[in-house]
């Protein structure tokens, strides 16, 4: 999914600047800041954001109305959530940040 998202992302026609870009990628571990309110909000916020359906809705959406800038950052966030499964981060459950769909973290 990582490859694919960013191999999309090459071949779309957006404005995104690639530093900008980086920091788009990066933008969903953002979400980590939900375990400030404890174990089970931080996993609904983590997964929240690290499910794929997001980036196809925004790929999708980008191109049905043409904005290949809206296209590009919903293969930003499908980038983001095929790396954090690549390796190994999988979504969270309620039981702690450690214990994914994957298995354990380390």
């Amino acid at each position: 999914m990582f490859v694919a998202a960013i191999i999309l992302f090459a071949h779309l026609d957006h404005s995104i600047a690639w530093w900008l870009a980086v920091i788009l990628f990066l933008l969903p571990d953002v979400s980590f800041a939900g375990y400030a309110l404890g174990p089970k909000a931080g996993a609904v916020v983590y997964n929240a954001v690290h499910v794929y359906a997001l980036g196809m809705v925004l790929i999708a959406v980008g191109l049905a109305i043409g904005s290949g800038t809206v296209a590009a950052l919903g293969a930003l966030w499908m980038g983001h959530a095929g790396f954090d499964r690549m390796l190994g981060f999988g979504l969270k459950s309620a039981e702690g940040f450690k214990i994914t769909h994957l298995g354990h973290i380390g």
